[in-house]
């Protein structure tokens, strides 16, 4: 069976081959009760006089014409479907960070702290769902009826799942089996309402939807690293849309996200590995709590800390300076000239009393936090720029960046988007359609796509 999409095609060729052939029959069908129109007349030889296959009869031929010219999406619908799967995909995102916690040897209740942040994120995506549904044309609502039903039942058992997983999270009590189970149903509801979102997408001929030949969804990827003993987990996903061919070079467009949500929750952690140190002659410097929040197009670190500054002269110890308070970096990100990520770090409110506050002002204590806050962010973002495995092989020595910034997703979590292209000739640019759409139909059946691309972050 044709997609509608495929039926407009058909249709309109159809069209365009009948006014070619016979201009004056499709004419003649416009006229009252059949007759002609100017000085033409079609004779019993001619093609007009053969009946339904000398013209185009609007309520034959061009019925699926009309079909999918009333269901195709306006620009802002394009704008809303385009939130409408980052959310979904961020609900996907936050899960797949949960499973990756969850298959370390922990037991099933550390992980209940990323509940919240999943409960909200698939909310989130139903509610995306549901509003870009509402606000179908009249025409729409009956064109796409079909596609609309099936959201519909799969919203609801998205739903239904994802309250499965929140009660066997909430009654674990260190067994992590229930709960796999739990998570593996939710990510089955979800795959299946992203994939029928996607169908939407095609019926109301979205370019960028999931396997059309301007865009591709890339599959998440997973990568990991450690900050002494603390792991951090991350997921990156990305989008390759086609764009214009000049002088024989095509231009593919590249978004990368990544998501720093496992990093945002263990940033105490990452933070104590990174600067907590025990001088006895010297500094010490302990530190309390740390917050990693989005401030777009930047984010920021707020830190507690309590430090010492100690002196031994002739074996006596003596405290020279003692304070806790909390200090402020805003961290901002960029491409350089090379096309490597570049972060800057800018010292914010520092409320740290006495000379612990002029230390953290213009001391080595200030440099310090500064700089080791700047480094946990930009290995973590090189981390998850894993190029090799996330782009195609035919990318390869063709990707450049050329944006960087920190993003919120509305719900407290933090996002970093790298916008670059890749430019390729005629014979690569069909190369990589090819390997993209491939790598689509991978991803629905589970499996990864393809590796070995080119790296232009460096690790």
């Amino acid at each position: 069976m044709l997609r509608k999409g495929s039926r407009f095609i058909l249709a309109s060729t159809v069209l365009i081959a009948a006014v070619l052939v016979c201009p004056d029959g499709v004419l003649a069908q416009r006229g009252a009760g059949g007759g002609h129109t100017g000085g033409g007349v079609a004779t019993g030889g001619g093609l007009a006089s053969v009946g339904r296959s000398t013209g185009v009869d609007e309520k034959d031929d061009l019925r699926d014409y009309h079909e999918a010219l009333a269901v195709q999406a306006s620009s802002e619908q394009i704008a809303a479907y385009a939130a409408m799967l980052k959310s979904t995909d961020a609900a996907n995102a936050e899960l797949q960070g949960f499973q990756e916690q969850l298959s370390q040897p922990k037991g099933a209740t550390e992980f209940a702290s990323r509940l919240t942040a999943i409960e909200k994120a698939v909310e989130e995506a139903r509610s995306e769902n549901k509003k870009f549904l509402d606000g179908f044309s009249d025409p729409q609502k009956s064109g796409l009826k079909e596609i609309g039903k099936r959201l519909i039942k799969d919203d609801l058992d998205l739903g239904q799942a994802a309250r499965s997983f929140v009660v066997e999270v909430s009654n674990a009590r260190g067994v992590a089996q229930p709960v796999a189970a739990a998570a593996q149903n939710l990510e089955h509801a979800l795959t299946t309402f992203r994939s029928h979102q996607g169908d939407l997408g095609q019926e109301m001929s979205i370019g960028s939807s999931p396997g059309s030949d301007s865009g591709f969804n890339l599959a998440p990827l997973k990568n990991s690293l450690k900050f002494a003993n603390q792991a951090i987990a991350i997921t990156t996903s990305g989008v390759i849309s086609q764009g214009k061919a000049e002088g024989g070079q095509n231009m593919f467009a590249l978004e990368v996200t990544e998501d720093l949500s496992d990093l945002q929750q263990n940033a105490t952690e990452v933070l104590r590995a990174q600067l907590d140190q025990y001088d006895r002659c010297g500094e010490r410097i302990e530190i309390h709590d740390a917050t990693l929040t989005p401030q777009a197009p930047a984010s920021l670190v707020a830190v507690q800390l309590h430090y010492e500054r100690w002196s031994c002269l002739h074996g006596s110890f003596n405290e020279m300076a003692e304070g806790n308070g909390t200090v402020e970096v805003k961290v901002s990100a960029s491409v350089a000239d090379d096309g490597r990520v570049r972060l800057v770090a800018e010292m914010g409110r520092i409320d740290v009393p006495g000379m612990v506050g002029e230390f953290l002002r213009s001391g080595f204590l200030g440099d310090s936090l500064r700089d080791k806050v700047t480094e946990a962010l930009l290995t973590t973002i090189n981390r998850g720029a894993d190029f090799k495995t996330l782009l195609p092989p035919s990318a390869q020595g063709f990707t450049t960046l050329h944006g960087a910034r920190f993003e919120g997703t509305g719900m407290g979590r933090l996002d970093v988007v790298l916008e670059g292209e890749i430019r390729v000739s005629d014979e690569k640019a069909a190369l990589l359609t090819g390997e993209l759409k491939r790598a689509s139909g991978q991803t629905s059946s589970g499996q990864s796509p393809s590796s070995a691309a080119a790296e232009t972050v460096p690790r």
